[in-house]
């Protein structure tokens, strides 16, 4: 992914996240790459707003379908409502979800082009500021 397709791709990205947040009623601060020398998580939203998202494979480097990018946005964005992993952030992340599927931002199952690789989960880490995918 040359720096133009990263541009793009987080355009695309904010665009999508604008939406959402819009729809709900959600406040963010940015929606940024997360550092290429992060390989424990896919996502994280610090207690300010920002939201980072990892744009390639931990291990393969290659990038991540934009369908798991968008579980991710939608899984962060989750976290401006309920900052923690419980019962009641599951509910409201599977909303989004499907607010975004229905909206044709979300579109899981589609078919991958050849050079994405499988999305491998990485292990928890969370910290009293923020809140990873897992």
């Amino acid at each position: 992914m040359d720096r133009r397709e990263r541009r793009e791709l987080l355009a695309r990205l904010r665009s999508d996240a604008e939406r959402i947040a819009e729809h709900f009623g959600l406040r963010y601060r940015s929606i940024e790459a997360e550092r290429a020398n992060v390989t424990s998580r896919y996502g994280v939203c610090f207690s300010d707003g920002t939201i980072k998202i990892r744009l390639r494979h931990a291990t393969t480097g290659r990038p991540l379908k934009y369908s798991s990018l968008v579980a991710t946005l939608c899984h962060e964005l989750a976290h401006l409502r309920h900052f923690h992993h419980g019962e009641s952030f599951r509910r409201y992340n599977a909303y989004i979800l499907e607010y975004a599927r229905r909206e044709g931002i979300y579109r899981p199952g589609e078919r991958a082009a050849a050079a994405d690789p499988p999305v491998e989960e990485p292990e928890p880490t969370t910290g009293p500021e923020q809140l990873a995918l897992f």
